[in-house]
């Protein structure tokens, strides 16, 4: 047995048709050491992730190379043999936990059943360390939560289950695919303080995944930048960030720190809102998720809304299109009253308010074409011809940066970041006033979120579209957002111009927020945890 306990050498991945996705990546990964992948969407990172563990998505193929676990190749590994290896001695956790929770199961179920499968632990054990786990993540009630089932929790919240379920064997090594992407900032830092631990702890190996520089650079012992399958550049977590040798490193570097700034000022004040949102509130049983909120959103106006994961953003999204039924208060759009639930409200009410979904791999529908996806709203509010549909499908690809080509591909065979177009693409299809944004570049690379914060921003001065933009990454909040909101358990609690909101004095949750936000620097997380801990004591 040696230090390096994963080791990828020559690793070439292909479509079936041809394609080079992963070009001759070599990689040795040693025990206890991170390191970080980074680069655009579409780049070979998650490819690479999987083939690590010797599986590789529909569609492709592992082509050659060698892949070593403490020495021993597993490519020759028989199928069942590769199943047992899996979550035992490596174990990954996805970008969607959507799409990776069983939705007819709860979730303690879920997160027990490898443990007991492998004969690793008891059910009384596994559930044990189950909430142990849920409790280290900061799950609301810890003891009770794994009762839930996936969709009965936010999207943050359940990433954290899937980390939490694929911890569940104590692995040596994990792969991790953008753990962190769902959570709000405050939660992030405890994840990636977990992770640490754990890493340490258990003396384990991990591949963290990633578009945030910020982020890796709290737990990366090195990074390797990737781009089109290649490795680009691969050094030490600190000379990547302060001394990248590459032109695409350093833009990624330049990329993300130039999120610092607050680029926008309040557009002038107009008579009337496009969406106004006055007193709402609305409830899930008898919680109240959405309590007593009021907010607008103008003529070319982008309205940002920030909180913890579970503070009800995705709630109000909900409420205003009319998803989660209005208990009190109103909802307007250019002045006129929406129906509190969506059946009844009609074609023109519809068009004119559109959403782009947090998670494309549950927005889109597999067995559909992209063409399909984005082309039923067009034929559905204009009545156009097949072939004109068909001209607006591709004229709406390239506007989201995607080759027309894809028209005739299905989801299941983009990446994260390109699905995540494609529901862009779909919004942009009904020609709407109101486009309500929940979270819609959280799966894409830094340069490819900028491509689509700069599209939005076009298609904001040549239409007029208002955005009632939902975020827990404050770095874009300064860069788009006219005005903020900063929501908590349901209520918000601060609200105007946003660089009013992000100036002292800040209201103690935001200020809390803005604190923790992830800085380019190594010792960034060490140092809040130092003082939070101070703090405590």
């Amino acid at each position: 047995m040696t230090d390096t306990i994963l080791k990828l050498d020559n690793l070439r991945v292909e479509s079936l048709s041809g394609l080079v996705i992963v070009d001759n990546v070599s990689l040795e990964l040693k025990r206890g050491e991170v390191l970080g992948l980074i680069g655009e969407s579409g780049a070979g990172k998650s490819t690479i992730g999987l083939a690590s563990m010797v599986y590789a998505r529909a569609g492709c193929r592992i082509t050659g190379g060698r892949v070593e676990i403490d020495g021993d190749s597993i490519r020759d590994l028989s199928a069942d043999d590769r199943r047992k290896m899996r979550g035992q001695r490596i174990a990954y956790i996805a970008q969607s936990a959507a799409a990776s929770f069983n939705p007819a199961h709860r979730l303690i179920d879920q997160v027990c059943e490898m443990p007991i499968e492998h004969g690793l632990m008891t059910a009384a054990e596994a559930k044990a360390w189950a909430l142990e786990l849920f409790r280290a993540l900061d799950l609301p009630n810890p003891d009770t939560f794994g009762e839930r089932y996936p969709h009965q929790v936010s999207g943050g919240q359940l990433q954290r289950a899937m980390a939490a379920m694929a911890m569940s064997c104590k692995p040596d090594i994990l792969v991790l695919d953008e753990p962190t992407t769902a959570l709000d900032v405050t939660t992030q830092i405890e994840v990636l303080a977990l992770l640490k631990k754990l890493i340490r702890d258990y003396n384990m190996a991990a591949l963290y995944i990633t578009h945030d520089l910020a982020v890796v650079a709290q737990v990366a012992d090195r990074i390797m930048v990737l781009r089109h399958g290649k490795m680009v550049e691969l050094g030490a977590t600190e000379q990547i960030l302060l001394h990248p040798n590459q032109e695409y490193t350093a833009a990624l570097v330049a990329d993300r720190k130039a999120s610092d700034k607050i680029a926008v000022e309040a557009p002038p004040e107009q008579a009337m809102p496009l969406l106004s949102v006055s007193s709402a509130t609305g409830v899930y049983g008898t919680f109240k998720a959405v309590n007593n909120v009021t907010i607008t959103v103008s003529r070319s106006e982008t309205v940002a809304v920030v909180g913890e994961s579970g503070s009800g953003k995705s709630s109000l999204a909900r409420l205003i299109v009319g998803l989660l039924p209005r208990t009190a208060g109103d909802v307007k759009l250019n002045g006129k009253s929406l129906l509190s639930t969506l059946k009844g409200r009609d074609r023109e009410d519809l068009r004119q308010i559109q959403l782009i979904y947090q998670q494309p791999d549950v927005a889109l529908n597999p067995r559909q074409t992209i063409g399909e996806i984005i082309g039923r709203p067009v034929a559905f509010y204009f009545n156009r011809s097949p072939e004109e549909v068909k001209t607006r499908v591709a004229e709406l690809l390239r506007q989201v940066g995607l080759p027309e080509d894809y028209a005739g591909r299905l989801s299941t065979a983009l990446s994260g970041g390109q699905k995540q177009r494609v529901c862009i693409a779909r919004a942009l299809a009904a020609e709407p006033q109101i486009i309500i944004c929940d979270e819609p570049t959280s799966a894409l690379d830094q340069l490819v979120a900028d491509d689509i914060l700069k599209l939005l921003k076009r298609l904001q001065d040549d239409l007029g579209v208002g955005y009632l933009f939902i975020t827990h990454d404050l770095g874009i909040v300064r860069r788009i957002a006219h005005r903020t909101a900063v929501m908590l358990r349901g209520e918000i609690i601060a609200q105007g111009p946003t660089a009013q909101i992000f100036s002292p004095p800040f209201h103690p949750y935001t200020e809390n927020l803005l604190a923790s936000v992830p800085e380019m620097r190594t010792d960034w997380l060490d140092e809040v945890l130092a003082k939070r801990s101070g703090a405590a004591a």
